[in-house]
C-alpha cells in the first residue's frame, strides 16, 4: 500500500492503546474488506503530527480481489485524512520495513514575518520568522553526508541497536518564503530529522558556524544538538524498494526467478 496522510490528527503511525493512529486506520479498513486480521507491517514509525506524502506498508491476505478491486475497496473505507494513492501485489519476500533501500523526509519552514496561515500551510510548515541563511545552512547540512555516528541526533525513545545511520544527502532549497530541507538516508533514529533541522537553524540565524555541525557530530552527546523542531513541519516523501521485489516474481533478465523464503 502506497499512502499519503495528515498526521495532525494522528497520535503517529504505529499502533496504541485508544489513541489514534495511522496503522489502526488502516488496518481497521483492511479487515472490513477482506474480513479476516491484518498485521500491516510499516515502512517506518512516523511520531504524532508528522505527514506522509509516499509511506509504505504491506500485508498478507487470503482475499482473492484483484489488487484494482481491493484498492477501491479499502480507499471508500479511509477517513478524510487518508488516502490510498496505489496498491499492487508484490512477491513474497518484500518487506515494508526491511526491504526499504532509503527514503526521504522533507521539513518545510516558513521564514517570513507573516504566518504561514497566510498560505493556508500552517499545518504543514514550522514558523520561523528571523532571517535564515540558506548557503550557511547548505555548508553546515554537508557534515551530515555519509554513514557515521548520529547519537547527537537523536532523542531518547525507540529500539536501537546502534545509533550509526548513513544519510545519502541533505538538500535545501529556497521557493519565496518557505525554505525546503530534504533528507535522504536508509534509515533514521528517533527525532533524528527534526534534530537535524533545529541544529542547521541555529546555522542559520548564525547562532553557530557551519563546522560546528561537524563537532556536535563527533561529540555524540545530544545535550550539543540545536533543538527538536515541531512535528508539523516533516513529511515522508517517499520510500525506495528493490524494483524486483515490487513484482510478483523476481525477474532476472529474460529468466524469471519463484524464489522462496529459503532461497
Amino acid at each position: 500500500l502506497w499512502v499519503a496522510y495528515d498526521g495532525t490528527e494522528f497520535h503517529g503511525w504505529q499502533n496504541q492503546l485508544d489513541l489514534r493512529t495511522v496503522q489502526y486506520v488502516l488496518e481497521d479498513a483492511l479487515r472490513r474488506v477482506v474480513r479476516h486480521p491484518v498485521n500491516l507491517m510499516g515502512s517506518g514509525r512516523t511520531d504524532a503530527g508528522v505527514h506522509a506524502a509516499g509511506h509504505v506498508s504491506s500485508f498478507i491476505t487470503t482475499c482473492e480481489l484483484d489488487a484494482q478491486r481491493l484498492r477501491h475497496s479499502i480507499a471508500s473505507q479511509l477517513p478524510k485524512d487518508v488516502s490510498l494513492i496505489a496498491l499492487r501485489d508484490v512477491h513474497p519476500l518484500f518487506h515494508a520495513t526491511r526491504s526499504a533501500i532509503s527514503k526521504l523526509y522533507r521539513y518545510r519552514i516558513h521564514n517570513a514575518p507573516g504566518r504561514p496561515v497566510e498560505h493556508h500551510t500552517q499545518r504543514y510548515a514550522y514558523h520561523f520568522w528571523e532571517p535564515l541563511d540558506v548557503e550557511g545552512m547548505r555548508a553546515g547540512a554537508s557534515h551530515f553526508i555519509g554513514e557515521q555516528d548520529f547519537a547527537a541526533m537523536a532523542s531518547k525513545g525507540g529500539h536501537r541497536e546502534t545509533t550509526v545511520r548513513k544519510v545519502l544527502r541533505c538538500d535545501i532549497e529556497r521557493q519565496l518564503d518557505e525554505i525546503r530541507i530534504d533528507v535522504e538516508g536508509t534509515g533514521f533514529l528517533y527525532k533524528q530529522v527534526r534534530t537535524m533541522v533545529g541544529t542547521l537553524v541555529n546555522v542559520g540565524r548564525g547562532l553557530w558556524e557551519p563546522n560546528r555541525v561537524a563537532e556536535i557530530l563527533k561529540s555524540t552527546d545530544r545535550a550539543n544538538a540545536g533543538p527538536t523542531v515541531p512535528a508539523r513541519g516533516l513529511c515522508l516523501q517517499w520510500v525506495r524498494y528493490p524494483p524486483d521485489l515490487l513484482s510478483p516474481v523476481i525477474r532476472f533478465g529474460s529468466a524469471v526467478s519463484e524464489m522462496s523464503n529459503g532461497e
